[in-house]
């Protein structure tokens, strides 16, 4: 796709005012996939020199707004974290995507089976974010996406990374993902987390719905429990509706795959 409105790239590096028309380049996987009649200059961050993630003392991990879907999947790898390479896969994109879509454009487009706002918000994620003036604000990923291709960002707004915290990184996980097709987009994604610490049992929803849902549980719950958790959380309107699936299975598989995760999180298999 041609971006035949675009009059100039302006390097990230060198601060200029924002105008109407301008948009934030990374990789350009989703700017480029579609016509972007409105758009009229691009602000290059590939030259920004971000490190794609780093660790802290803590055991958190900040991950760079550009840090790429690769890097990101050889980082879970190493660091022996397989929910990362999970999601990394539900992207169910070539290598070519892969090695230029970036972990802030798949947040920023809020889709609801973007893979990365799935990994972010399970993994208790806090996006940092830079208005034009220079101040920064800290939004959980859980609350910056609200709903379908809708976040929080103000006008020129970047998001510079999400950070997740240390106890997050040590959660034993379970990752369920459904899709009407074989090698088609997640139609439900549910990503449970539980805590070595204190046994706490969380259990996030996205895909099937329109922006993430992160439930959290003192102690791990009931079968009941938790579907009572859902529907009380996630409201008729709240369930996403598209050819990738009607709100009424994406109802029925998250209430599914969620049972599934809590039988294989919860120690001793408590009913």
């Amino acid at each position: 796709m041609d971006l035949n409105t675009v009059r100039a790239v302006r390097d990230a590096r060198f601060r200029a005012p924002w105008e109407p028309g301008d948009a934030w380049l990374a990789g350009g996987t989703y700017l480029f996939s579609e016509p972007q009649p409105r758009l009229r200059r691009l602000v290059d961050l590939g030259r920004m020199g971000w490190t794609p993630v780093r660790e802290g003392r803590d055991g958190s991990a900040e991950i760079a707004a550009t840090c790429t879907v690769a890097e990101l999947s050889r980082y879970g790898r190493d660091a022996g974290h397989p929910l990362f390479e999970q999601c990394c896969r539900a992207f169910l994109a070539s290598f070519k995507i892969w090695n230029m879509a970036t972990v802030g454009g798949n947040l920023c487009n809020a889709l609801p089976a973007g893979p990365m706002i799935s990994l972010t918000a399970a993994l208790d994620g806090v996006c940092l974010l830079r208005a034009q003036d220079g101040s920064l604000r800290r939004v959980p990923v859980a609350d910056f996406v609200v709903g379908a291709g809708r976040t929080v960002l103000g006008e020129g707004e970047l998001l510079r990374s999400v950070t997740l915290p240390g106890r997050a990184m040590r959660l034993r996980t379970a990752f369920r993902q459904a899709s009407l097709y074989g090698l088609g987009r997640s139609g439900v994604l549910v990503i449970g987390g539980l805590d070595p610490l204190d046994g706490s049992l969380t259990v996030t929803v996205t895909a099937a719905t329109v922006r993430p849902f992160r439930l959290w549980f003192p102690l791990p719950p009931r079968a009941d429990g938790l579907r009572t958790a859902i529907e009380r959380a996630v409201g008729e309107a709240d369930w996403f509706d598209d050819i990738h699936g009607l709100p009424a299975w994406r109802r029925h598989m998250t209430l599914r795959l969620a049972e599934e995760i809590r039988r294989e999180l919860t120690p001793g298999g408590v009913r």
